[in-house]
């Protein structure tokens, strides 16, 4: 069933809260999914979470935990004990996400919770973990995963799988090692239904299997489970050695928080922020971007100042620059844009960087023909200057040239320089094609009216 949030049901669940009603609060929660739990969570203060938080299981108040949005799961966490958030949340999850909510925690508590854990391996694969760069796939991966040796017969790996099944929420893949833990294949579920009991596992795994190593960046991650269609990626050390796995929705995960940093950045805001963050949080996001908008601006002004006695002979020309200006900026975050993807999901190819202005310049030939056409026959038919209609038409398709190389080259060589290309979408575009585009519509004005 699905769960709406509304203001009376959080208005009813305070006012439970605030009379420690423990009974009527269950009943308010005790069917809700995860989710939707900690969707709630981001409605009430850290007192009124903690007074839930009791009344969970331990199972699912580590599920809940998970759910939470990183900035009310690290409010939430300051105001718990280590002891508890050891026993009662990180024990109880899988150590991928174990590692994730650890890291958010300060050293010294990072520490304290490490310490409190009773299960000792499990507290040693997630002090492993925090050595990995959380964008590495050592610091997606998890280390529970069902692995048998290639030399056991079917009888004996099925009793052990078994075992190491009872810690996974899914089987995806059963991995095959050798006696050093070398990653050897997989062994499908389906093969080892139709063999005999007595079977040895290297004589039904299948050896070809797509791995990565552990330091290899989440974009490898993500490319080698799109492009291959996996549900899980097993992670290897530099020598081969299986040392963990990657699932699915962990991938999906880092892309949901890829897209939203670069559509930040596309909108011209510096920092992961949220809607709910403070005021000034906000203001220092989305400042720097606006600062640079604005020197743009004045620079704008400026170029059309330069100009003021061209616009004071033919002041028609004022009524096209929003026009040649807006134009040069679509264009421009057009093409950074799929040039950004492509980088983003590997799909460019093996093309050289001239042969991708090659084609940007072909395409924007091509468009900038058809609309410098149609402004053509607007102006034919509506203005008596020739010299008007010619300036317009010529500076919109040579705008719509350079934007395009612009907004082409630009994110080409921020990757070079391991910069994220989507700095160059946004203002930082736009901006830059106004000011060129204005030089380029007064310039050929200039020089056109001269010959009418």
């Amino acid at each position: 069933m699905n769960f709406e949030l509304t203001r009376e049901y959080i208005n009813e669940l305070q006012s439970l809260i605030d009379q420690k009603d423990e009974v009527e609060v269950y009943k308010l929660i005790k069917d809700l999914h995860p989710a939707d739990i900690a969707e709630i969570y981001e409605e009430l203060n850290v007192d009124e979470a903690k007074f839930i938080y009791y009344l969970l299981d331990t199972d699912l108040a580590a599920d809940v935990l998970v759910e939470l949005e990183d900035d009310t799961r690290e409010k939430f966490l300051e105001a718990l004990p280590g002891d508890i958030i050891a026993r009662q949340y990180i024990e109880n999850m899988d150590s991928d996400d174990a590692a994730d909510i650890i890291q958010e925690l300060s050293d010294e508590k990072q520490n304290e919770v490490l310490r409190y854990i009773d299960n000792k391996a499990q507290a040693g694969d997630i002090a492993d973990l925090l050595n990995y760069d959380e964008h590495t796939a050592g610091g997606m991966m998890a280390k529970e995963l069902v692995k048998v040796n290639e030399n056991w017969e079917l009888i004996t790996a099925t009793r052990e799988m078994r075992k190491q099944a009872g810690e996974l929420e899914e089987v995806y893949y059963v991995y095959v090692v050798d006696d050093n833990n070398i990653l050897k294949g997989t062994v499908s579920l389906k093969r080892m239904l139709l063999s005999r009991p007595n079977a040895l596992i290297k004589n039904i795994m299948e050896e070809d299997v797509i791995s990565v190593q552990g330091e290899a960046p989440s974009e490898e991650v993500i490319n080698l489970m799109e492009k291959y269609d996996l549900v899980a990626l097993p992670v290897i050390d530099p020598v081969g050695r299986l040392i963990g796995r990657i699932t699915i929705d962990d991938v999906v995960d880092v892309m949901k928080e890829e897209a939203e940093k670069d559509y930040q950045l596309i909108s011209g805001i510096t920092q992961d922020v949220e809607s709910s963050d403070k005021t000034w949080v906000l203001t220092k996001a989305r400042l720097p971007w606006l600062l640079i908008g604005l020197v743009g601006g004045i620079l704008g002004a400026l170029v059309i100042g330069n100009y003021e006695t061209d616009l004071g002979l033919y002041p028609q020309m004022a009524f096209f620059v929003p026009l040649v200006a807006a134009m040069g900026g679509n264009v421009g975050v057009q093409s950074s844009a799929i040039i950004v993807q492509g980088l983003a999901n590997n799909t460019l190819g093996l093309e050289s960087t001239w042969s991708k202005l090659l084609k940007e310049l072909l395409i924007a030939l091509i468009n900038g023909m058809i609309l410098a056409s149609i402004t053509l026959l607007f102006n034919i038919l509506v203005n008596n200057s020739m010299a008007l209609t010619l300036t317009v038409s010529f500076a919109l398709l040579l705008v719509i040239i350079f934007a395009s190389m612009f907004g082409t080259f630009i994110p080409l060589i921020l990757n070079r320089l391991k910069i994220d290309p989507a700095l160059a979408t946004g203002p930082f575009i736009t901006t830059f094609n106004d000011i060129v585009g204005l030089f380029i519509y007064f310039g050929l004005g200039r020089a056109l009216y001269g010959m009418f």
